[in-house]
Formats: structure tokens, sequence, C-alpha cells
């Protein structure tokens, strides 16, 4: 079946709701989603929106950006981080008056709390900048966008995988997409197509991600032959429920929380002594693994799975339940503790891809030769820069809301001016093969898929995860490589076409097993440490030959070619960066 849109929206997040809400105030809209979109990943981001409004400590948005590009680790494009604080403002006030229950200070303003790495006057003291909703910032987000989206008259078409995307050129044509309920292939006609399908933690095995994060807007442009950018900075964030990945946000320790090893002690005063348990993600999560592997571990045996203690004790019961109830809640269900009386267990946890497809401030994709016409990428699964080597906390959303609404209004500009696409009639061609190819296999035996995943996620975290060295990312290069030729001779057990959740399943873990194979080359590649990408064999920032972002482009023999590009640092020059 073919359909005809103006514009199509992979994916029904936040970044994918808030452009398809922008774009269809001129545009014949649709978006096209694995999930019905309050199942979003959106969902589970907890702890607050970042945006220097100044309603609980002075503040301005120039302090907001200076604290995102030191907190990248100066490879975040410096423009792209003024646009983001900027817009960040006008942003939460518009989801404000579009209905969103923010948190309330008693005089009735949008109340903020401290988050990890912001500050006042660049860098001078910790800083009340993040709005939230409870601990449930993110799921208020998806319910008042979608609510807009269905006034909008914007079409959902959920559980629809896209798989993959219809290029004339350097001029997008639409998407092809194949339909769970009935296994059929649908083409979706469209003059501009944004990607906004989250990010790709499940390619590790202790991740804060949901299972269906697996990536597929990247590698489907990746196949598409477009390069993806800034692959090796991946974020661990600190506190995830020990052995489970699920996250802890970083909104207990913004209202007091104090991180401690099995002596009891406050271990961040070595770390970070001005911030403390609210340095940047990737500082706090060497310093929990560095306790870890030194033996101060709670169980002390310096393995990969030990963890130390988050608690929240001294809060007290009343703000416990009020500021963090969605954490409570998990704590007593998954570890029959009351975060009120007893230190929560937390690991470092797979969080956040800083990489992505490579996009302009208006989320276009773009290379080394410049835009591509009609395509677009907003949210987790794209790059601008704004997050370089390291996100802050509270950016996710913002890079949600602020990109994913510049892009929405690019497109809405864009489609008035441009003709329909001319689409083939085996556009969906490749794709059919595609899953002709999973369904059949070459040798007809097959493999285990569960195998494949596990032994992915394994290598992965083992070796590409919060410490790196050359051995060990050497490894991972080669045992992904391995696993992708393994994969090539799966066939599925199930052969019916309804609701074939096994296909569907085949299909994520081919995008997987791609974006892991340029993550872990990508890092092997860059010989320094800066941010989240922390090498034991090039402890130190190297600025003089790494000041640059990496392209990581996917060839059709598998292999993985690089390319840079340069970091804008027109406004603040390149500093060590000290908290």
């Amino acid at each position: 079946m073919t359909y005809e849109f103006d514009a199509v929206i992979v994916g029904g997040g936040g970044a994918g709701l808030y452009a398809a809400l922008e774009a269809s105030q001129t545009a014949k809209t649709a978006v096209v989603s694995k999930l019905y979109p309050m199942r979003s990943h959106t969902g589970a981001a907890q702890g607050g929106i970042g945006a220097a409004l100044g309603n609980v400590d002075r503040d301005r948005p120039e302090w907001h950006a200076f604290d995102t590009v030191k907190g990248g680790d100066y490879l975040v494009d410096q423009e792209a981080a003024r646009i983001l604080s900027d817009d960040a403002v006008r942003a939460v006030y518009d989801l404000e008056n579009r209905g969103l229950p923010f948190s309330r200070t008693p005089e009735g303003r949008i109340d903020q709390r401290r988050f990890g790495g912001h500050t006042s006057n660049f860098g001078e003291q910790a800083v009340k900048r993040s709005c939230y909703a409870a601990d449930r910032t993110g799921h208020m987000i998806l319910q008042t966008l979608y609510q807009q989206c269905i006034k909008n008259d914007v079409q959902f078409y959920d559980e629809f995988q896209v798989v993959d995307v219809i290029m004339n050129g350097r001029t997008v044509g639409g998407v092809v997409a194949f339909e769970l309920k009935t296994g059929e292939i649908h083409t979706f006609k469209a003059k501009a197509v944004l990607f906004a399908t989250g990010g790709f933690g499940r390619m590790f095995r202790i991740t804060s991600n949901a299972h269906a994060n697996t990536g597929d807007g990247p590698a489907i442009l990746a196949r598409a032959g477009i390069p993806m950018e800034d692959m090796e900075f991946y974020q661990f964030h600190p506190t995830g429920i020990r052995g489970m990945g699920i996250l802890i946000t970083e909104g207990v320790r913004g209202e007091g929380g104090i991180l401690r090893n099995k002596d009891g002690e406050r271990f961040m005063e070595r770390y970070a002594p001005t911030l403390l348990d609210l340095a940047p993600r990737d500082m706090v999560s060497r310093a929990i693994m560095t306790e870890v592997l030194e033996g101060r571990g709670i169980r002390g045996d310096g393995k990969i799975d030990d963890f130390v203690y988050l608690d929240a004790t001294h809060l007290g019961r009343e703000t416990v339940e009020a500021k963090i109830p969605d954490i409570q809640d998990f704590c007593k269900t998954y570890l029959a503790i009351d975060p009120a009386t007893a230190a929560m267990p937390v690991q470092p946890t797979a969080h956040y891809a800083m990489g992505g497809i490579p996009t302009d401030t208006h989320g276009r994709v773009v290379d080394g030769t410049g835009a591509y016409n009609g395509l677009y990428a907003a949210g987790e699964c794209a790059c601008v820069s704004v997050h370089g080597a390291n996100r802050l906390g509270t950016n996710s959303l913002v890079d949600l809301i602020v990109f994913g609404r510049r892009a929405g209004q690019h497109i809405a500009e864009f489609v008035k001016g441009s003709d329909a696409p001319s689409v083939s009639p085996d556009a969906d061609g490749a794709a059919r093969k595609r899953i002709d190819r999973i369904r059949e296999a070459r040798n007809g035996d097959g493999g285990n898929p569960a195998d494949i995943y596990s032994r992915m996620q394994s290598t992965m975290m083992e070796n590409v995860g919060v410490y790196r060295d050359d051995d060990r990312m050497a490894v991972a290069v080669s045992d992904v490589q391995a696993l992708r030729e393994e994969f090539s001779f799966i066939k599925p057990q199930d052969t019916g076409t309804d609701f074939n959740a096994e296909i569907l399943g085949l299909l994520e873990l081919e995008n997987l097993l791609d974006l892991s194979l340029l993550t872990a080359a990508s890092a092997k590649n860059r010989t320094e440490s800066r941010g989240a990408h922390s090498r034991r064999d090039y402890p130190e920032r190297n600025d003089d030959e790494w000041l640059k972002h990496t392209l990581a482009r996917l060839t059709n023999s598998g292999e993985v070619e690089i390319e840079y590009k340069d970091v804008d640092i027109s406004i603040w020059e390149p500093k060590p960066r000290t908290y």
C-alpha cells in the first residue's frame, strides 16, 4: 500500500511529536512509529528540562550555553549550544501554555532544581535550572504533545517499523515500513522525512534504554551511505539500579542525595570538590568505577558488576514522596527498598548516545558536501552537536523540544515550496529484499539470535564501556564483525505474517550490530580521552590532534571509513575541564 503526505515523521517520542505538531501547521503530516507514541522512551526521562528561567536562582541562557560547552569537553558546536539555551526558555513556556503540568514554586512559577554540571556565572556555583514535573517530566511531555498532535489532525501509523528510506540522489522521497499487524510492506511518499527514532543503548548489557531503543534511524541512514557523527561518545549514567540498569534520576542528587562507598564515605569529595555528586555524568561514572576497581565498592571485590550506594534517607519521607515518587515506587518494586529509609544500590548504566545522524541547527541531515533535500533528524538519534563528548543532565529533553520544534518549523516552510517527490514503482524493492533475506537466510539452517544479541551486548559492555583501551576495543570490533557475518545465516522459526515479532526483532538486531561496529571502530580510532570516551592508554585530552568531530561511514564490505569535520569554537576557547 502507498500513502502520500507532505511530511512523514519517523518516531513518536518527544522530538517526533514536537516536529509533527509544528509541521502540521502547513503540511499534511504523518507519524510512523513502531510503538504507540505514549510508550516512547521519552516517557522514561524523569528529572527535568534545563532552561534558564531564573525562577529560583538568578540565571542566564548564556551561562547554560557555557555549561553545555564545558560539560561536553569542548567538542560541542558552540553556536548550536547558544541556540539550545536561548530556545529552551521559549520552548518550556510553549509547553506550559500547551498544558504541561510543571511542578510549581509557592508563588506559582515553574519550579526548578539542581542538576549535574549546571552553574551560574560561568562555573562560579551550582544553579537550580531544571524545570520538572515531579519525576515524570518526559511522560508529561508525551501527554501534552500527543494531545496537541491529535488536535492538529496529525495521522498516526502505530506499530509500523520503518526499514528503508527512499532517496533520489540527495533528495528524499519517503520511507518504506513493515507493518507488524499484517507483515505487509507500505510505502510513504513525502516531500520531507524526519527521523526521530531515539537512541541505541540496547547494544550494551546494562542499559537504561527500553528494548525498543535499537537505533533504527541511524542504521537505516548509515546503510544509505550517510556517515554517523561522533559515535565513540556514549554516556554511562552513574546511577542505574544495580544489575538492571533502570535509571535512578539525577534529580535524586539534585534534591540532595549522596553517593557513598562501602565505608559510608562521600567519595565525590575526592573527584569533584566543588560540585560533588552533581559533577557531569562522565566524571561521576568514572569516579564510581574507580571506587569499585580499587576495592571500595559495596561488595569490595573490584568486579565490573560491583556497586555503590545512593543515599537519600536524610532527605526525609515527605521530600522523597513529593519530589521523587516514581523512583520510590521503582525501588520498592524492583529492590524491596524504600529510599526514605534505606540507601539504593547503583552502578553506571549505558544511557545516552551523544553521536548519531549529523544535522544542522534546523534539523537538516548534512554531510561533508552540504544538506540533503527534505531529509531531517532530531532528538537522540541526531547529532547537532550540542552534547559533544558528554551530555549534561536535562539537556536530552532540551534537545528534543528545541530541535524537534525547530525542525518541524523548517519542514513547515520547506514543504510549501516543494513539489511532490518522484518515486519509482519499485521504491520498496530493497526493503522487500532485506526482509526476504532475513526470512530465508543463506544456508537455511539458521542460528540463535538471542545468543548473538547477548554476545554483542557483552563485548560492547566489557570492551567499549566506561574505561577503554586499544586492545579491548580491537576485540569488540572483531567480535561485532564476526557477529554480523553470523547474523546473515539466521533463519527465523516463525514463518507467519501476522504479528511476527521475530522478524521485527531480527530487523532491530541487524540495526544494533551495524551501530555497534560504527561505535567500536570510532572509539578505537580516537586516541585521546575526552568526556565519556575515557582511554587508559591515552588518558589525556589532546586538542592539537583531536579537537574535531568523527564522521564514520559504513562501507558495503562491512568496514568503517573515518572522516572528520571541524568543531565550532567561535565563542569560548577550550580550557581544561575542572569542577
